[in-house]
């Protein structure tokens, strides 16, 4: 087949919604058939469409590639005898054919557990949308087509896309929120009746802290998120120190650069899932007037 056939026949796929693996041989040492850039699909059943090399190599692929599909998570393979340094993300298995020679693959499932469901109409949403597509992560409409739901609401129907949410099949539910809004937040799935259990599915903030401010960084860092718990290592990312403006139970108020009391802060300013807090009705004004100038994260003069 060649490469616009696979491509037909992934975009077939996809709008039939039948999981797949798209398979690319990544680098190919002598003796093989193999070749740098040859690729093939892979489907549950074990049918191989395309070429990635010799019958040799075929049955590994075609057994790595089905148990990808299943665990929804991409891997490198690499078939060899030689004695190649050994990497811990790269699966190794014997090369059968007398000749010897090394063939690694990457495998990419696309299938129900790649899939997402972006719920919101805000910029972050749309960007989140765009970056999702880039990265080959297939879009769903409903909460109950995917196993992770990102919502991007951001003040714009929370409340409701929560719940909606919470009460789906979804293995996770993530969101653009402060820490104290999603707690708020939880209270009040609490009072309309959505179970401790179903509540606990909720993430927020989402991904790592890295400042972000704008919809397409904002949307980035989700992503990143929504990555972490696709790829099983969300635990990784729940440990990463984050980036704050904070001494002990203070804050830095980043107009006045006075020690802010988080207990008895006098006003308290939400800003990209940031809580900041203020001494003074003037320093709050200061910095609705220009949050990203103070925003953490921000150049400094």
């Amino acid at each position: 087949m060649t490469h616009e056939d696979l491509l037909d026949l992934a975009r077939d796929l996809n709008q039939r919604q039948q999981p797949y693996a798209l398979i690319t041989v990544v680098r190919a040492i002598a003796p093989t058939s193999a070749y740098p850039g040859a690729q093939a699909i892979v489907l549950s059943d074990g049918t191989l469409h395309g070429w990635i090399g010799g019958g040799c190599a075929k049955d590994v692929v075609i057994g790595a590639a089905r148990q990808a599909i299943v665990n929804g998570t991409p891997k490198l393979l690499r078939i060899s005898n030689d004695r190649l340094e050994s990497d811990s993300d790269v699966e190794q298995h014997s090369m059968s054919c007398a000749s010897n020679g090394t063939i690694e693959l990457f495998i990419q499932p696309y299938g129900p557990r790649s899939a997402i469901c972006v719920l919101g109409d805000t910029p972050a949403a749309e960007e989140a949308r765009f970056l999702a597509e880039r990265l080959r992560i297939r879009l769903v409409d409903s909460p109950d087509s995917a196993p992770i739901v990102l919502i991007a609401t951001q003040g714009q129907g929370d409340e409701e896309a929560l719940e909606r949410a919470l009460l789906s099949r979804a293995e996770h539910v993530l969101m653009i929120a402060s820490r104290k809004k999603a707690d708020r937040l939880r209270e009040i799935m609490r009072a309309r009746g959505v179970s401790a259990e179903q509540i606990n599915r909720l993430v927020a903030p989402v991904g790592p802290d890295a400042g972000a401010r704008t919809p397409q960084e904002i949307a980035m860092v989700s992503i990143v998120g929504v990555m972490a718990y696709q790829r099983g290592r969300a635990e990784r990312l729940a440990n990463a120190q984050p980036v704050a403006a904070t001494v002990g139970k203070k804050f830095i108020n980043p107009v006045c650069g006075m020690a802010i009391d988080i207990a008895t802060a006098k006003h308290v300013e939400t800003l990209n899932g940031v809580d900041y807090y203020f001494c003074c009705d003037g320093c709050l004004t200061t910095f609705r007037q220009n949050p990203a100038k103070y925003a953490i994260g921000a150049p400094r003069n």
